[in-house]
Parts: structure tokens; C-alpha cells; sequence
């Protein structure tokens, strides 16, 4: 523990020592590549980031390079209410917990088209190909009234890359190597004219891992003598995105993706006979399209639709163990009418069906939900207000009601206070419902009600925000080790603080936030008062990074506290800071060599009990951008 303060002082004073390495304190604009012009996330409708009410981080494809991020986890670990678990490094299963819910109460769309495996509910992040990302938008907070079930902790949409920007074409490149003998590599083509873009991106990555697990009976891999070879991971994958903007005003655009990917993991023995899996094979596919038109000057039309694709294949040796394929059709039409100047009312239409193909006998193979939503946006004087509500009608579950509240007063011109209410849902996946031996029919949807409020400012030397929230979650569905089946318990109660600093001091830009969580198990049973496992309660994030000539220096100092494994609170992991260094040398106009040496003091920790996460490490890379 000790060590460790020690770490957490010596790295956040070297990051602030050099940042203030010249005589002095001078604060300035933040630089423009930090700001997104538009966001779409938080209310289904274009607005710019000062507009929004909820708490939301955008990530653009400048800040992935500038971070060297070579996965969506490295990428997103350490985002303001975003808790990561990572069962053994690149390709293993990847879960994301935002503000204290569970991984499965994140709603994930790409490219507007919503994702995720109907089988276990959750989305493998693991095999999201980083290349292929022009920006994401993350969204704090519920918002079931916009999108309807699993979005109870929030939202994370994922853009792929566009042909937008200059005139002409622009071809990409990048290619690199490191640690574990890994190999990074993508190529890309893109162009647009004065009515239409394209973009086409291909990439590939492989890694020949490390040990994922230690081992142990009761939990991790659930084996006391796991294999101690390398557990490597392949990915190729591509995307296709395309659009015509004709000169009366009307828009269409398709988009695909698709990623596929191989993963070694040690096998378990949880009881004699059991064959268990040894490496995977998963597929994502989303292809989809978009219809934008305004038919009258305060109406516009928006209509998407796409299908979403999760196969995974695991195997013992050559022997299939499992295969869990699930396909989700989705429909949405979204109508916004400005009422007036300062009024914007959407009226929108969601379908959505899951179709499941498994080796295991599920009772039920498919589901469909309508749901039909209102909202409306208002502005008057110094308040900004969002009124939404929903009507969900499930196949299974029958009619779910979810409304949302949410306004904003300008104290002055840089300082804004808000305050946002909202209901959520979701619906028990498959797995939870029918999956052999653990399954249970009998589940009931999971509800929730959150409340927050916020201060934000931003200033001539940067900005900042504080937010305080509490969100309650009845008949929340957890595993019964005694029964050995799924249930649902009577309440989980989770509040939270998080924190966010950016700034730029002497050249160098300074990006902060700090999170407390208090996650606490209400059920009625033993576990009453217990932290709901792997959430850290205390996390802290900092980034700097300066520009010298043709050098860009950057560092990240990530420290999260102490968990428990286990709703029992008997498996507890360690505290840990981890230490990044990076830095780029500009060759060219166009030609970048960058560098990066991850985990500099070899912490060793977990995110899940005995599932390794990887030591020192470094990767080198070279890009060509136009």
C-alpha cells in the first residue's frame, strides 16, 4: 500500500513538475482538436457539446492516436464513470461498467445501429477494431426514455471513419510492433467532393499474449492448474462507409463493418466430465443505412436501419464446444419539428428483433420490441430544458413506461448548473432466462431510477465539471452461487461523485478527472451492504501531453482503489497505479513515428481475481496521414 502512495506521488508530481518546468503559470485556450462540433448521442438530435445537458465525454480519432490507444479498453480506461474488467489481456472478454451498473446496462450503437449479443447482453469490446473508429460519444447517466431497455447506465456510441474533411483523396497507413510479439497494421482510402464521401479502412492485429491466468478452483479460470503458455489474439478487420448529399437537401448513406478474431485462454475444470473451451472465434458484423430529408422547412425526417451481427464459436482443440450466433434487425424513424426558434419537439419509432442460433436448448430463440418516443427541447432566457418519455412494448414483457427530465441555468456566461432525472430499464437476455442449469424463466425486467446534478465551466484556460448523482436499481439480476442460477434481488443503490479538470499550462495540456463511487448491494440476504463487485471505489486519471517542434510528449498516470471479486466480499483485489509514457517524432507533412512504453513501473494487478493483465510493455508505430 505504502509502494504504491509512493507511485501515485511520484508519477502525478513528475506529470505537474513538467508541465510547470519554465518559470511561471500560464494558462491558455485549450486546443481546438479537443472540442467536437456536434454531438448526436444524448438526445437522438445534433447538437454542439455546450448545448448538452447530460454528462458526456467525446473521443475523437485525434485524441486515439495522440493516446497511441491500441484497443477500445486501453482507450477507455480511466474515462469518467468508466470501470473496466478484463479477463487477461488483448482479445479476452472485455466488460464495461459506467457509473457502478452492470456491463449489461450499457446501450451500444455504431453508426446509430444498436449492438450487443442478445445471448449474454453484452457487447465484446475486446473485438472492436480501434482503426476503424472516427470518434465516440459516451452519455452518463439513463437513458431508456430515448432508447428503451439496457440503457440504465448510459450510452457509448461508436462512429466509424468517414470520407469527410478536404476535397480529393486521402490514403492511410499505419504499421507497428511491440511487446508479446505483437503486430499492428491498417490501410485506408478516402475521399469526398462537394456532394459525396466515401472511406474504406482494412486492419489487422496479432499478438502472441501471455499467461491470462493464474489459477484457481473457485473462480478466475476456475482451474488450480491452468496452462502456462501464451494466450495470443488475432484480428482482421474492415469497414465501408459511403454517402450522396443531393441538392435539394437530401441525404443518404450505408455503412459496414466487420471484425473477425481469435482468442487463446487457458481451459477450465469446474467438475469432472466438463469439456471446456480453449480458444474462440468471434465475428462482428453491423451493416446499415441512413435516409435524411426535410420535406418541409421545420421538419426533418431521419430514418436508420441496419442489422447487427455476434458470433462466437469456442472450441476445445478442434471438438466445438458452444456456439452462440444472435442477429438484431433494427428500424428507427425520428421526426423533429421546430416549433419555434428556441422549441425543437422529436417524435421518433423504434423495432427491434433478436434472433438466437446455439447449440444450447433455448426454450425461447427470439424477441421483438417496438417502442415509440417524444422529446422536446426548449430554451428560455438563461434555462435550457429536455422533457422525453417512452412507451415500450416487448414481446415477452409486455408494455415498460420510461420518462426523462432534465434542465440547465446559466449562472453566467462560462458556468452552467443542471440537474436531470430519469427511469430505465431492461429486459433479462437470454442467457439470464434459459441458459442450462443457471437459467431462470421466472425473471422480471430490471428497473431504476437516477437523479443528478451538475456544475460545469468553461473558461479562457480550460474547463471543468462536477457531478453528483445517485441511481437505485430494483429487481437487479444477479448470480446465486448456492442455487446456481440467476435471480433477481431486491435493490442495488449506487451514488457517485466524478470530477473533470482539463487544462493547457506552459504549452502542455493537462486532462484530469477523479471519480468516488459508493456501489452498495441492498438485497435482502446476506450481501446486504456490500460492495457490488469489481467496482473500484476511488479512481483518478492524468493525462498530459506537450508539443516541441517536432516532438509531442505525452504521459498517463491511471490509479484505481481497491475491489472485491465477489458479491460475497470475500475475494478482495488490490489497489494499482499504472504509469504511461509516450512520445512521436513528426518525419514529414505526413509521416509520424510514435512510441510507447506502457506500465513503466511493471504493476502488477487484476481486474478480475487471477486473470493477469500485462506487465512493462512497449510498441512502436508508423503512420501516414494526408
Amino acid at each position: 500500500m505504502i509502494k504504491r502512495r509512493i507511485r501515485i506521488l511520484f508519477s502525478a508530481t513528475l506529470l505537474y513538475c513538467i508541465a510547470a518546468s519554465s518559470t511561471g503559470w500560464t494558462f491558455r485556450h485549450m486546443p481546438t482538436h479537443q472540442r467536437e462540433p456536434v454531438t448526436v448521442t444524448a438526445t437522438r438530435t445534433a447538437q454542439t457539446p455546450d448545448a448538452v445537458l447530460a454528462s458526456m465525454t467525446v473521443i475523437t480519432r485525434k485524441d486515439i492516436e495522440r493516446q497511441q490507444a491500441r484497443s477500445v479498453h486501453d482507450l477507455l480506461r480511466g474515462t469518467p464513470g468508466i470501470n473496466i474488467v478484463n479477463n487477461g489481456g488483448p482479445g479476452k472478454s472485455t466488460f464495461m461498467q459506467m457509473r457502478g451498473t452492470e456491463t449489461d446496462h450499457i446501450l451500444v450503437l455504431i453508426d446509430g445501429i444498436k449492438v450487443g449479443n442478445a445471448t449474454s447482453g453484452t457487447t465484446p469490446f475486446e473485438n472492436i477494431p480501434i482503426e476503424q473508429i472516427e470518434r465516440i460519444e459516451i452519455v452518463r447517466g439513463p437513458r431508456s426514455s430515448l432508447y428503451g431497455s439496457e440503457a440504465i447506465g448510459g450510452v457509448i456510441q461508436i462512429f466509424t471513419r468517414k470520407g469527410d474533411g478536404k476535397p480529393g483523396l486521402r490514403p492511410t497507413f499505419s504499421f507497428g510492433g511491440g511487446s508479446f510479439g505483437s503486430l499492428n497494421g491498417s490501410v485506408g482510402l478516402s475521399g469526398n467532393n462537394k456532394q459525396g464521401w466515401f472511406n474504406l479502412t482494412a486492419s489487422g492485429r496479432g499478438t502472441e499474449g501471455f499467461n491470462s491466468c493464474s489459477g484457481s478452483a473457485s473462480a478466475g479460470c476456475f482451474s488450480s492448474n491452468p496452462d502456462p503458455d501464451r494466450d495470443g489474439y488475432r484480428n482482421v478487420a474492415g469497414s465501408a462507409n459511403a454517402g450522396y448529399r443531393f441538392k435539394n437537401g437530401m441525404e443518404i448513406g450505408l455503412n459496414f463493418m466487420q471484425s473477425d478474431g481469435k482468442t487463446q485462454f487457458d481451459a477450465s475444470d469446474p467438475f469432472p466430465g466438463f469439456i471446456s473451451p480453449n480458444k474462440s472465434e468471434l465475428q462482428q458484423q453491423v451493416f446499415g443505412g441512413t435516409f435524411k430529408y426535410s420535406p418541409l422547412e421545420f421538419w426533418r425526417f431521419n430514418l436508420i436501419t441496419g442489422r447487427s451481427k455476434d458470433y462466437l464459436d469456442s472450441f476445445n482443440g478442434r471438438i466445438l464446444t458452444s456456439r452462440f450466433n444472435t442477429v438484431r434487425d433494427t428500424i428507427s424513424v425520428l421526426n423533429d419539428f421546430t416549433v419555434h426558434k428556441d422549441h425543437l419537439l422529436t417524435i421518433g419509432m423504434d423495432y427491434q428483433n433478436d434472433k438466437v442460433d446455439s447449440t444450447e436448448a433455448f426454450t425461447v430463440t427470439s424477441r421483438s420490441n417496438w417502442g415509440v418516443f417524444t422529446q422536446h427541447q426548449a430554451s428560455i432566457a438563461s434555462f435550457d430544458s429536455q422533457l422525453s418519455g417512452r412507451v415500450d412494448l416487448n414481446e415477452q414483457f409486455g408494455t415498460r413506461l420510461t420518462g426523462g427530465v432534465g434542465t440547465g441555468y446559466k449562472i453566467t456566461e462560462a458556468i452552467r448548473l443542471m440537474a436531470n432525472f430519469g427511469t430505465a430499464f431492461k429486459a433479462p437476455t437470454f442467457n439470464e432466462l434459459y441458459y442450462p442449469i443457471s437459467g431462470n424463466p421466472d425473471l422480471a425486467p430490471e428497473r431504476s431510477r437516477s437523479l443528478e446534478f451538475g456544475l460545469r465551466g468553461r473558461m479562457d484556460w480550460g474547463d471543468w465539471s462536477l457531478n453528483v448523482y445517485e441511481t437505485r436499481v430494483n429487481d437487479l439480476i444477479a448470480f446465486d452461487s448456492d442455487s446456481f442460477e440467476v435471480g433477481n434481488i431486491n435493490q442495488a443503490r449506487i451514488r457517485g461523485l466524478e470530477a473533470v479538470f482539463n487544462t493547457q499550462i506552459k504549452g502542455w495540456v493537462l486532462n484530469s478527472n477523479l471519480t468516488f463511487l459508493d456501489p452498495e448491494n441492498r438485497s435482502s440476504d446476506l450481501n446486504y451492504g456490500n460492495v457490488l463487485p469489481r467496482r473500484a471505489k476511488q479512481s483518478f486519471r492524468l493525462n498530459a501531453d506537450r508539443q516541441f517542434g517536432k516532438y509531442l510528449f505525452g504521459a498517463m498516470l491511471l490509479a484505481e482503489g481497491e475491489r472485491f471479486d465477489d458479491l460475497a466480499n470475500t475475494r478482495k483485489l488490490d489497489s494499482y497505479v499504472k504509469f504511461d509514457l509516450r512520445a512521436e517524432y513528426k518525419l514529414s507533412k505526413h509521416w509520424r513515428l510514435q512510441g510507447r512504453i506502457e506500465n513503466l513501473f511493471d504493476e502488477h494487478y487484476e481486474t478480475a481475481a487471477f486473470f493477469n493483465q500485462p506487465g512493462r510493455n512497449f510498441f512502436a508505430m508508423l503512420r501516414y496521414q494526408p
